[in-house]
């Protein structure tokens, strides 16, 4: 009997349960500051996209050219002059450049309705290139004349290398295939709506063209059968276009 007065007398001690709600609203009320003070956190990463954007903008703006103190003509061939330029870079560094100066290029991606949408007709060409030691396999391509614009050139090489006019024309890309040294911009043209006709090329050109399909063409690329850079940039850039996905 003593004991089980003292076991009640044990749970009345116990009670004060009660208290311990206001604790948990004192609690609570002290984390709430705690939520406020995270909320600035974010703001370093507002300051991230901003540098970011700063980052971008000065490249996006970024027009200004090397200061030439002096150039001298080094070579001057048929096709081409090499430039020995002393010069300012933006960045303040002063040196000199052999450059090569050209009058720029164009590529024709000249293709004809497939049986599928995503894999159309590609003209292509074989014919040997003695800087490269063999025979590749090229898309049409040319240099400009002089006083000839991009859209008259491309018109002109694709007729006389393969014969072919085309209805319709758009420009797809252009590029530098090596600026470290060579100021040759390569403009590349669609051509679509293919009409044939006889090919003149130059008398020192030899030129075999066939019309190979765009899947074909793809493969003769990944088992490294095209090794010719504006063929590469030109086609892949093409399929993706397309929306054509490796397998």
């Amino acid at each position: 009997m003593t004991t089980a007065k003292k076991a009640t007398k044990t749970v009345t001690t116990n009670k004060p349960a009660k208290a311990a709600k206001p604790a948990a609203t004192k609690a609570a009320t002290k984390a709430a500051p705690a939520i406020k003070k995270a909320k600035p956190a974010v703001k370093p990463a507002e300051k991230a996209k901003a540098a970011k954007k700063a980052k971008i903008a000065p490249e996006a703006a970024a027009e200004e050219t090397a200061k030439l103190l002096d150039s001298q003509t080094v070579y001057e061939g048929s096709l081409f002059r090499v430039q020995r330029d002393h010069i300012v870079e933006p960045g303040g560094r002063e040196g000199y450049r052999d450059i090569i100066k050209h009058n720029g290029s164009v590529v024709i991606l000249a293709v004809a309705p497939g049986k599928r949408k995503k894999d159309p007709w590609i003209v292509i060409e074989r014919q040997y290139r003695h800087a490269a030691g063999q025979f590749l396999w090229e898309l049409p391509a040319g240099k400009l004349d002089a006083g000839e614009t991009p859209l008259e050139g491309a018109k002109r090489e694709l007729g006389e290398e393969t014969g072919y006019s085309a209805k319709k024309w758009s420009p797809l890309v252009e590029y530098f295939a090596s600026p470290g040294f060579l100021g040759e911009s390569m403009k590349v043209f669609l051509a679509e709506g293919l009409i044939a006709g006889d090919a003149h090329p130059e008398e020192d050109e030899k030129i075999d063209f066939r019309l190979v399909k765009l899947s074909e063409v793809l493969g003769m690329a990944d088992k490294g059968k095209i090794i010719d850079g504006k063929t590469l940039t030109t086609i892949l850039l093409y399929a993706r276009k397309l929306g054509i996905k490796k397998k």
